[in-house]
């Protein structure tokens, strides 16, 4: 990965409450136009990392830089370049879809074309609908076009799928998956393996603070092969959810 592509860098970043330390040390890059997945159990400390980047808390140490500017130090600028997916946000029930997307764009300098952000995220016929309406996925969906209106370089992506049925999580990684095709980048926490399987092109696993480690996931699972690693019942060529997929369609069933 050459400097050149790079456009997060996190060096020796540490975050300490107290007696506890919640990130202790942690080193990675990511590539523009890169999928990068933070995986790992709860506590283990990539929720801390997200938030430093995000400029949502100041590290005890380290340095985070985003497109070459120092998160610490240049918050507000960070904050223009990114967007950030917000989970379990309760938004104005009173307002149509059209309405809370402009509402969020003007924050920002720019004037985006609404129509085209609910368009991308699957939801311009439902512009005049009402949040509370909404199913779950399209809740998700919506997330995420809020998080588009400034145009970010890099999107932040906490457990977007959490909750969906299968055919609006398999909606939701088309999605995400356009959004990069577009040249985003995007960082994705999960703890689905399945979906960071099929979406990161680099995953980090972290436990304790620490990265252990960071690769693609096909090396991953190869390196664990290789070292004499056997699971107890022989690999299935698909599981019980493409079975379902299979039976019912991948169209989403919303109203």
């Amino acid at each position: 990965m050459s400097k050149t592509q790079e456009i997060i860098s996190v060096k020796n970043l540490v975050k300490k409450y107290d007696n506890f330390t919640a990130v202790n040390g942690i080193d990675f890059k990511v590539s523009k136009g890169e999928i990068f997945g933070l995986l790992g159990p709860n506590g283990a400390g990539k929720t801390t990392t997200v938030e430093i980047l995000e400029g949502l808390r100041k590290p005890s140490s380290g340095y985070t830089e985003i497109d070459g500017i120092d998160v610490a130090k240049n918050t507000k600028e960070v904050k223009k370049i990114i967007g950030v997916q917000l989970q379990e946000c309760s938004f104005f029930d009173k307002l149509n879809l059209f309405e809370i997307v402009e509402m969020f764009s003007v924050f920002y300098s720019s004037k985006p074309n609404i129509e085209k952000i609910l368009d991308n995220v699957g939801l311009l016929e439902k512009r005049k609908s009402y949040y509370k309406t909404l199913s779950g996925g399209q809740k998700q969906r919506l997330s995420i076009a809020v998080a588009l209106v400034n145009d970010p370089k890099v999107l932040f992506l906490d457990e977007p799928t959490t909750g969906l049925d299968p055919q609006a999580r398999r909606n939701m990684w088309d999605l995400i998956a356009e959004i990069r095709n577009k040249g985003k980048t995007i960082i994705i926490t999960t703890h689905y393996m399945e979906e960071a399987e099929k979406l990161c092109d680099r995953v980090a696993i972290i436990d304790s603070g620490r990265i252990v480690k960071i690769d693609t996931p096909k090396k991953l699972i190869r390196e664990l092969i290789d070292s004499g690693f056997k699971v107890e019942k022989k690999s299935q060529d698909a599981t019980l959810e493409d079975v379902f997929i299979n039976l019912t369609g991948k169209s989403l069933r919303e109203k």
